[in-house]
């Protein structure tokens, strides 16, 4: 694997949590995020805020939230790669849980289209005039990249104890189900059945996307881009496979071949 160190002054904000959830950019991250801090926030009586460990409340893990290699990528300048400014130091990933937050690639690549082009002001121009087929192939940005990191990740992570593989796709369908399995990851075996199901009610998709259009935190974790503009939000469309509906047949195919590169164990469709 290549090595990873992260000696800039980002690295503290990286360092000292009790669990990592490492991820490509909107893989379902803030839904997760969400969820977590409502519970915890309800089980410890605590007011709802997205950054619970403010608290400093035992009982309440840190859980550090990171695309770690990808952000390196697409964002990273080259003092900021020759630093490893974006990397999880390799220190925290021997001690800390590890959650591998995973989505279809096709999928999470139309929503980072989308969110570069419509949400974050910051996108340096000559890639807000991409279409998404010309971001498709981008070296960086692209789905080609996307599944690098992601293989590069299961490689690096999976022989871990403290490894949790969580997909997307597993969540959709029965919150209730893995949200238990997030929860044991973080010790958490025997959830408080009243926080459990109240973070269930606050995380739930029609619920987050009310909240976000009424502005109801000041954290950017949770605001949209311009409230006018359904496609800017963060909590967009949650849709399993509507990746279908922005691609045009050609990048299908291309999208189609760059999944036979995906590691099986991420078990989509190749």
């Amino acid at each position: 694997m290549p090595l990873r160190w992260n000696i800039s002054s980002r690295a503290r904000l990286l360092s000292g949590g009790d669990a990592i959830v490492v991820s490509i950019p909107k893989s379902g991250r803030t839904w997760v995020r969400a969820f977590l801090c409502a519970y915890y926030c309800a089980k410890h009586r605590r007011e709802m805020t997205l950054e619970p460990e403010r608290y400093h409340e035992p009982g309440i893990p840190r859980v550090i939230y990171s695309h770690d290699r990808f952000e390196e990528r697409t964002k990273g300048s080259g003092w900021d790669r020759l630093r490893g400014k974006y990397l999880i130091p390799a220190r925290e990933l021997r001690r800390a849980r590890i959650i591998l937050l995973a989505r279809d690639p096709r999928d999470a690549f139309v929503s980072h289209y989308v969110q570069l082009t419509r949400r974050t002001r910051e996108t340096p121009d000559e890639l807000k005039e991409k279409s998404a087929s010309d971001l498709l192939r981008d070296d960086a940005h692209g789905i080609r990249s996307i599944i690098e990191v992601m293989n590069g990740w299961l490689k690096e992570f999976s022989g871990s104890d403290n490894f949790t593989l969580a997909r997307y796709e597993s969540l959709r369908p029965d919150p209730e189900k893995h949200f238990r399995v997030l929860l044991a990851a973080l010790g958490e075996d025997s959830p408080d059945r009243d926080a459990f199901a109240q973070a269930l009610s606050f995380s739930e998709f029609g619920n987050m996307k009310k909240l976000e259009a009424a502005g109801a935190f000041e954290s950017k974790i949770l605001q949209a881009g311009d409230v006018r503009d359904p496609e800017s939000f963060k909590v967009r469309r949650g849709k399993v496979g509507g990746y279908r509906e922005y691609l045009s047949p050609k990048d299908l195919a291309y999208a189609a071949d760059a999944m036979r590169r995906l590691d099986p164990r991420f078990e989509y469709e190749r």
